[in-house]
């Protein structure tokens, strides 16, 4: 996957695709919001064994049954392919 930084209508184009997700400027971001902190947590392991397996891991932070997600390919300098691929990933965790 490339780690090539897309451009303003390229993540716009990505984002058009994914539900929730907004432009963060240097990233891509969503809140995910769950029905309790087992939920949350439980999203937050399965989404950390898919981050893992590509070599790409979140910013997040976690407050109970509130998970707030950033996504930038950090080395590339910006949001690439592989953020998008991430968040689409993590969406058909949480079932979005």
């Amino acid at each position: 996957m490339s780690r090539e930084t897309l451009d303003a209508a390229a993540r716009q184009t990505e984002l058009a695709k994914l539900k929730g997700w907004s432009d963060a400027g240097d990233a891509v971001a969503k809140t995910f919001r769950f029905r309790d902190f087992s939920e949350a947590f439980g999203f937050m392991t399965r989404a950390a064994l898919v981050a893992e397996k590509m070599d790409h891991h979140p910013d997040w932070k976690n407050v109970y049954k509130t998970v707030e997600v950033r996504l930038s390919t950090h080395d590339a300098g910006g949001v690439t392919a592989l953020d998008f691929k991430l968040a689409a990933a993590m969406d058909k965790i949480a079932g979005a």
